[in-house]
């Protein structure tokens, strides 16, 4: 835990108990609900949003790991293996796997409308993200989890050495809450930097900074700069219309090929000043008609313009993804996804996923196959821990550990607003010759501004009401490009979503993770204590 501020007693106008508290209502937070439910445990499940059309998934579709024992399954382990670049874990692939694979199973029991194959039998590695979450809010109601909506958690609880709760800020009333629990589930996503990739902008860092001022360490958060394509200027970062695409410079003239893959020779053609278009000219028109009816959103912005995709040109960008569908998060230390603080478990995107996917993305099937997984596991770990401490740990005395964007060290700054500093934040993780292409100058740079960022917002930064809630978001995204720094700089190398232009090989030697902690000073530390697992 934190230890340089002593902060005055919390109080709130709305205060709650539950064994335990889930932070985030997406995936993995209605996951571990059930899992705590389950258990026997009370669950209180906190969003910031409303729970079902909230976040990522809620407006996509995405498949799923959908993989019986046997030689599918077989293949798909080695893929993700090869593709990880040393850092993934097999026995923590094939336990997602198989967990998703129970998950699934269960939800088709209780109902949910899977589409059917060609030959009329339910294809269970598809979730439509609408329906999906509709379904995890209803399933969540009748287990009798209390969902408080629109109720964002800006800092949690303390009481002798274990996490002990959250609080939060209602966005429209400004009045504070809170719940005592004994103990919490940060399920709340990870981080895009207010990027507008479709359903992320919710996803602040929130729960990394949260949890990172109680002592927890986080992991992978150099492995961030994933980016997803879409149409220029929209939102959908769906990439299987392009599987279609052929790709032109302004000019007409092809996208050069150098061998590299797409992303990188797109994101290189527009760091060198071109604009990219894309044309779906490719495929039959039988997978054409597939695609319109499979993936509606993606074609919306066609519409809007009036372009036919099948045989015009647009404009295509990337859009940054951040750990959404980056690989960082905090640190687990168990089977449980317990983290490094007592009484705190973390699932889905605000956990790490090195162990399923190493260095490079695992957005798309890994992804919501880990939410499944991860907060099926933490909900029950969580629960087990609230029974072990009993119902007099709801009583005890409780402290709130937010520090910045809450209480200033100093005195309040009028001018310190959330709308002007954001793109001080925003130029230093979003760019592509920022964070996608790095170098060691850069990165540098990088860390000198968002610390100085990061004091003024600790001593001068508050707001009230709906400003309250935008400045402590502001510290969040602060903080969570101060770790995503301090471990790019501590990897000298380039791996998977980790590219330095100024050292582009990847190192053998450095086939372990880096560890981040701390919150005025951020500490990376390499651990090889994975790659001695994995080498066993």
């Amino acid at each position: 835990m934190t230890t340089t501020e002593t902060y005055s007693p919390f109080s709130a106008s709305r205060d709650e108990v539950a064994d335990v508290l889930i932070i985030g209502g997406g995936p993995a937070g209605t996951w571990a609900a059930l899992a705590a439910a389950a258990q026997g445990a009370r669950v209180i499940l906190a969003d910031k949003g409303y729970c079902g059309t909230s976040g990522a998934t809620a407006p996509s579709n995405t498949g799923a790991w959908y993989l019986p024992a046997g030689a599918r399954r077989d293949a798909e382990v080695e893929r993700r293996l090869e593709r990880s670049t040393g850092l993934a874990h097999r026995r923590w692939i094939v336990r997602t796997m198989e967990q998703a694979l129970r998950g699934l199973d269960d939800i088709a029991v209780a109902g949910y409308p899977f589409p059917f194959d060609e030959e009329g039998r339910p294809y269970r590695a598809n979730l439509r993200g609408p329906d999906y979450m509709a379904f995890m809010r209803r399933r969540v109601v009748r287990a009798g989890v209390r969902i408080l909506d629109h109720h964002p958690a800006t800092e949690l609880l303390w009481s002798d050495g274990v996490v002990a709760g959250a609080a939060g800020l209602h966005p429209r009333s400004g009045e504070r809450w809170q719940v005592r629990a004994g103990a919490v589930v940060i399920a709340a996503g990870g981080c895009t930097f207010l990027s507008h990739a479709l359903g992320c902008d919710g996803n602040t860092g929130d729960g990394y900074l949260m949890a990172a001022e109680a002592g927890a360490r986080l992991s992978g958060m150099e492995f961030s700069a994933q980016y997803g394509l879409c149409v220029a200027d929209a939102s959908v970062t769906k990439g299987l219309p392009f599987a279609l695409a052929s790709f032109t410079l302004e000019d007409g003239s092809p996208l050069p090929e150098t061998g590299e893959e797409r992303a990188v020779r797109i994101a290189r053609a527009i760091v060198e000043g071109h604009q990219v278009y894309a044309c779906l000219d490719r495929g039959r028109e039988e997978e054409h008609d597939w695609l319109r009816r499979g993936q509606p959103n993606c074609f919306l912005p066609h519409d809007r313009a009036g372009i036919d995709p099948f045989t015009q040109r647009f404009r295509v960008a990337l859009r940054s993804e951040g750990t959404v569908r980056g690989v960082g998060g905090l640190d687990l230390i168990d089977d449980d996804c317990a983290t490094t603080v007592p009484g705190l478990f973390a699932a889905g995107d605000a956990a790490t996923r090195e162990n399923l996917a190493g260095a490079v993305t695992g957005g798309g099937s890994p992804n919501a196959s880990w939410a499944i997984a991860s907060g099926t596991w933490s909900g029950r770990g969580a629960a087990r821990f609230a029974q072990s401490l009993g119902d007099a740990a709801l009583t005890r005395p409780v402290r709130a550990l937010g520090g910045a964007g809450l209480r200033p060290r100093r005195a309040a700054s009028d001018e310190l607003t959330a709308r002007a500093l954001l793109p001080y934040v925003q130029a230093e993780t979003l760019p592509l010759d920022v964070n996608f292409f790095r170098s060691g100058g850069r990165i540098a740079r990088s860390q000198q501004t968002l610390d100085a960022l990061w004091e003024d917002v600790r001593d001068h930064a508050a707001g009230a009401g709906r400003e309250a809630l935008r400045v402590r978001e502001l510290a969040a995204m602060t903080a969570t490009g101060r770790f995503i720094w301090a471990a790019a700089a501590a990897r000298t190398e380039s791996r998977g979503l980790h590219r330095r232009v100024d050292l582009p090989d990847t190192d053998a030697a450095q086939s372990h993770r880096i560890h981040v902690s701390g919150v005025d000073e951020v500490f990376a530390t390499p651990d090889d204590t994975a790659r001695r697992a994995l080498a066993s």
